[in-house]
C-alpha cells in the first residue's frame, strides 16, 4: 500500500513577478489517488497542462492495466504458455527494465508476482498460518527469467501456463514519471505529480525554493523527523503498517517476497529517492523484501538513490549519503 499520508508537501502559495503560482487538482486516477500540481500564470493555463497529464497517465493505465480485458498486458497474460505477443516499444521496455530491476535485487522484485497465489489475507480473517506446501506451492509460476523477451520482433512470452505479470509494484511510478515528462515538453517549467506517495517533482516554488518534502514516522504520525528538499527526481514512500498479520507473535505485512511466497516483516516504510519514480517504486517495495540491513546494502551499491527505512520497532536508518535536515520541533 503507498502511504499518502507519509509524504506531507510543502506547496508555496506566494506570488512573485510573473505572477507565478502552485495550481493542484487531485483525481482518482489507476485506482489510485493523484495529485497533480504545476506552476502556472493563470488557471486556465494550469488547467490545460493538468488535463494533458490526466490524459497522459490515462493511456498508460490503458496498455499496462491488468484489468482491462484490452490492454497489451492481459493479451500477454492470456497468451502464457501459448506464443509470444508482439507489444509497444513502450512497454516493452517498461517490461525489459523490470527485468533488470529483478536483477538487481535478486528477484526480491518480480512483475511476475501477479501469478501468486492469493494464500494470504490481511483483513482480520486469517487465523492459521498457511501450511509450507502451500505456501511454496503458491509460487510456482512466478519466476521473472520465464518472461522472455525478444528484442527483435519486440514480443513477450511468459512460458509457464496460467503466469501472469503486474505492474502494481511499479506502474504508478511509471505513469507518474510519463506525466512528468510531457509536462517538461509543453514547457511547464515546475510542478509535482503525486501518485499515492510516488512522488515526482521538477523545477522549483514560485519563490525560488525548492519543493520540500516532511517525513513523518508512522508510529508517531503527529512529528515530523526529517525536512528534505526535492532538487530533482523523485521520491516514494510505501507504507505496510496498517496490512499485517501476526503469527506466533511476529508482524507479516501484505508485500509478499515472490521467491518464497511469505509475507515481509521488521519494516513499516520505506523510502527511496531515484531519478525517477518508476526506479524509487520498485526499489522501495524490494527493500520490504530483502530486509532492512541487505536492503540499505543493496541502495548504498546504487549510484544516485537513497533511502530511508522505517523498522517495526519505529527506528529510523538510512542510506550512507542522505542528508537528513532532523526537525527537533
Amino acid at each position: 500500500m503507498k502511504n499518502y499520508g507519509f509524504l506531507l508537501l510543502f506547496l508555496s502559495t506566494v506570488f512573485v513577478a510573473n505572477a507565478q503560482k502552485v495550481y493542484t487538482k487531485t483525481l482518482k486516477l489507476m485506482g489510485s489517488r493523484f495529485d497533480i500540481s504545476v506552476v502556472a500564470t493563470h488557471q486556465q493555463k494550469a488547467n490545460t497542462y493538468i488535463n494533458l497529464a490526466v490524459n497522459e497517465i490515462s493511456r498508460i493505465e490503458k496498455i499496462i492495466s491488468s484489468w482491462d480485458a484490452n490492454s497489451e498486458t492481459s493479451n500477454i497474460n492470456r497468451n502464457a504458455g501459448v506464443q509470444p505477443v508482439k507489444v509497444s516499444k513502450e512497454l516493452f521496455n517498461l517490461i525489459k527494465r523490470a527485468k533488470i530491476i529483478s536483477k538487481l535485487t535478486d528477484g526480491a522484485f518480480d512483475i511476475s508476482y501477479a501469478s501468486m497465489d492469493r494464500i494470504w489475507k490481511f483483513d482480520g480473517s486469517m487465523k492459521t498460518f498457511p501450511s509450507a506446501e502451500k505456501i511454496k506451492k503458491s509460487v510456482v509460476k512466478v519466476g521473472y527469467h520465464n518472461i522472455i523477451l525478444n528484442e527483435k520482433n519486440q514480443t513477450v512470452f511468459l512460458k509457464l501456463k496460467g503466469m501472469k505479470i503486474g505492474f502494481g509494484g511499479i506502474g504508478k511510478g511509471f505513469a507518474a514519471d510519463k506525466a512528468k515528462q510531457l509536462l517538461i515538453n509543453k514547457g511547464v517549467t515546475a510542478g509535482i505529480i503525486n501518485a499515492s506517495g510516488d512522488m515526482n517533482t521538477w523545477g522549483k516554488q514560485p519563490d525560488g525554493s525548492y519543493w520540500k518534502v516532511a517525513i513523518t514516522n508512522p508510529m508517531n504520525k503527529n512529528k515530523a523527523f526529517a525536512l528534505l528538499p526535492l532538487k530533482k527526481g523523485a521520491i516514494v514512500t510505501s507504507g505496510n503498517y496498517e496490512k499485517y498479520v501476526i503469527f506466533n507473535g511476529k508482524r507479516y505485512t501484505h508485500i509478499i517476497d515472490p521467491r518464497t511466497g511469505i509475507p515481509s516483516s521488521g519494516i513499516i516504510s520505506v523510502s527511496v529517492f531515484a531519478a525517477s519514480a518508476e526506479l524509487a517504486d520498485a526499489l522501495a517495495t524490494s527493500i520490504f523484501v530483502m530486509g532492512k540491513e541487505i536492503g540499505i546494502n543493496r541502495i548504498n551499491q546504487i549510484p544516485n538513490i537513497e533511502c530511508i527505512v522505517v523498522d517495526d520497532k519505529g527506528k529510523v536508518f538510512t542510506s550512507k549519503n542522505i542528508n537528513i535536515n532532523k526537525n527537533e520541533n
